[in-house]
């Protein structure tokens, strides 16, 4: 009897335990149902860029052969408007911002998580009351001294209100708390500069942290419209979500090009988040973790 039953539990054991598989079947249909969901706009942006514009609305997700117009949909798009100039100016503004934003916030990432000094904690308190503080409030201040120092419609007017990151700092500091002290002071002891500790031994290790903080500045700044409006009214200074704006009001109801070029600028930010996207995760999950 006893064998009998301790049989039956060796085989109990054995059996796979269906409730694992069944929670991990769940989850996955949950992701896949909200990938879904995230993904039907793209789906319908890039349908709609090849499709003929009369068969947008009255059957948006058929895609018939006969009926493709791509060609002329982006062809539309890229010659009703100065799309590469609006690219460009895109580019150079994020470019140009990421840069400042990745030399004051990691300085002052790098102080306020490993030195010692009076006021530290002052300080961070301050970065994180940045946090909560709207892009529409120091907004009209700076309209007002950027036009009367006749700067308007310019790179840096379209650039100035970025070069300080409070959240950069927030993320670079939580990051850079989980670097050894001993090494930071093994460091100093063979004479390395604060700067030298920085770029050599803080910033190769904080390569996710940075490349995370990358994809979210890259992906604000490009389709920032909001301060653009304000800032820029002339065709040469206008950004890829400005001039699409424009785009859209030449072109009234011509939904075809206009959806045509909506994807030439979105198209872009994806490759960055495919080229990036494993420091981005290893980044966004990492910063924090002591």
């Amino acid at each position: 009897m006893t064998s009998a039953k301790l049989d039956v539990s060796a085989q109990e054991l054995r059996a796979p335990s269906l409730a694992p598989s069944l929670a991990a079947a769940v989850r996955h249909g949950l992701l896949l149902i909200f990938a879904a969901i995230i993904l039907l706009p793209f789906a319908w942006m890039i349908l709609a860029a090849v499709k003929d514009p009369s068969d947008i609305f009255s059957d948006p997700f058929s895609l018939d052969p006969a009926k493709l117009r791509a060609v002329e949909n982006f062809s539309k798009a890229l010659t009703a408007a100065p799309m590469g100039l609006f690219m460009l100016n895109s580019l150079i503004v994020v470019v140009g911002v990421l840069s400042v934003q990745l030399i004051t916030s990691v300085a002052a990432a790098y102080a306020l998580a490993q030195l010692k000094f009076r006021g530290q904690t002052l300080l961070f308190g301050l970065v994180l009351f940045a946090l909560c503080i709207p892009v529409q409030v120091p907004a009209l201040p700076m309209y007002i001294a950027l036009a009367k120092l006749g700067l308007l419609n310019s790179y840096f007017a379209l650039m100035f209100p970025w070069f300080f990151s409070a959240f950069a700092i927030f993320l670079f500091r939580q990051h850079f708390r989980t670097y050894p002290q001993e090494i930071i002071n093994a460091a100093r002891i063979d004479g390395f500069t604060e700067i030298e500790i920085v770029l050599r031994l803080i910033v190769p290790s904080a390569l996710p942290a940075i490349a995370a903080f990358s994809v979210f500045s890259v992906t604000a700044h490009w389709n920032d419209l909001y301060w653009p409006l304000i800032v820029v009214n002339v065709t040469e200074k206008m950004t890829a979500p400005l001039g699409l704006l424009n785009f859209q009001s030449a072109e009234g109801v011509s939904y075809g090009p206009l959806m045509a070029a909506a994807t030439i600028i979105t198209s872009p930010l994806v490759c960055v988040f495919l080229l990036a996207r494993r420091y981005f995760v290893e980044g966004v999950t990492m910063t924090g973790v002591k």
